[in-house]
C-alpha cells in the first residue's frame, strides 16, 4: 500500500467500519440494518463490474466487505 489514494482508502474504510460500530452499539441501527449496508455496498461494486475500466478493483472491494459481514473487520472491536 504505497500510493495516498491507497492510504485514503484504507482510512475511509476504518471510519466506515468505526461508525457502524458505534452506531450499532448506541443502538441507533441494528446489527442487521448494518449488515445490509454492507450486503448493499458489496452488491454496488459486484454491479459496477461490467461495465468498469478496472472491474479488479471493484471485485476486490466486495471481498473486503464481505469479510467485514463475516465479522473479519479492519478495526479490531475492544469489548472491554
Amino acid at each position: 500500500m504505497n500510493t495516498i489514494s491507497d492510504v485514503a482508502g484504507l482510512a475511509a474504510l476504518s471510519i466506515c467500519e468505526s461508525i457502524l460500530l458505534s452506531l450499532t452499539d448506541l443502538d441507533i441501527i441494528e446489527q442487521g440494518e448494518a449488515v445490509c449496508i454492507l450486503e448493499d455496498a458489496a452488491a454496488a461494486h459486484r454491479g459496477a463490474i461490467a461495465e468498469a475500466k478496472n472491474p479488479e478493483a471493484h471485485e476486490a472491494a466486495a471481498v473486503v466487505i464481505d469479510r467485514i459481514i463475516k465479522g473479519k473487520n479492519s478495526v479490531p472491536r475492544d469489548n472491554g
